[in-house]
């Protein structure tokens, strides 16, 4: 089995009761198709990055499961469809976390640019 990642913008709008609602029946499809959950995270209420049928907040909500490679297209075909979802997305997770790159401390990039003089 692999992990995954399935990515959720809620419309902001709606109250928690149904929000609570969409999200369980996301669990139940990943439950449905074999997936076992592993972790929920819940981000909260976020600005968008561009507006979405005139939204500019959404409600970010991340589910991290294992399941077969079948799994995942079969999610996202019924996650489509779930009332309150704005966007959704599933990505592979393979538990590499990229390496941010390391910029120079302020004292170096002194040092550095009174050597090039």
């Amino acid at each position: 089995m692999s992990k995954y990642e399935l990515a959720l913008v809620l419309n902001a709008k709606v109250d928690d009761e149904a929000r609570t609602s969409t999200v369980d029946k996301a669990k139940a499809l990943i439950e449905r198709f074999g997936g076992q959950i592993t972790d929920v995270e819940e981000w909260g209420k976020k600005r968008l990055a561009y507006e979405i049928d005139k939204m500019t907040e959404g409600y970010y909500t991340f589910l991290h499961f294992e399941a077969e490679t079948t799994a995942p297209a079969e999610i996202e075909r019924r996650v489509r469809i779930l009332d309150g979802v704005i966007r959704y997305l599933v990505v592979k997770d393979d538990g590499v976390q990229p390496k941010p790159e390391e910029a120079p401390a302020p004292e170096e990039k002194e040092e550095k640019e009174e050597e090039n003089e």
